[in-house]
């Protein structure tokens, strides 16, 4: 399972959000609608300017707590090379995309994207040090 945040006190009123730019971002305001949490930042004016911070911000280092042994946060698997089981590589993590039944990777391969459910089923090993998610895809998935 990937954690983006899942503590709603990420986004009180003052509290800060690195953007993978390098720079903070403070909390004007936050509030549920629907399934979404809308959140509103000082440095952002402009809708636009929000909607440009969708899935490029992150939780400060000292802010994280400790991850369950099947738990990985989405900014440590992007960018890990993918492979099978038997070595041969398939591509890169591109992307996460979180869906309410399961998580899934975009790798991108030399014959396009593609998607893993990203389920215990399919994932073998998450090595979060050396950048790489070993897969064992059902027949199909990959073409």
């Amino acid at each position: 399972m990937i954690r983006i945040s899942d503590d709603p006190r990420r986004f009180e009123p003052g509290s800060t959000l690195l953007h993978e730019g390098g720079y903070e971002l403070t909390v004007e305001s936050a509030r549920q609608h629907r399934d979404r949490l809308l959140v509103r930042f000082e440095e952002a004016s402009s809708r636009e300017e929000a909607e440009g911070l969708r899935g490029a911000l992150y939780v400060n280092e000292s802010d994280r707590r400790e991850l369950g042994s099947d738990e990985y946060w989405e900014r440590d698997i992007v960018g890990c090379e993918v492979e099978l089981a038997d070595g041969s590589p398939v591509g890169t993590v591109a992307k996460l995309i979180s869906n309410p039944a399961q998580d899934l990777l975009e790798v991108k391969t030399s014959a396009g994207p593609r998607l893993v459910p990203f389920v215990k089923e399919l994932i073998v090993t998450v090595d979060v040090e050396a950048r790489r998610v070993v897969i064992d895809p059902p027949a199909g998935l990959l073409d």
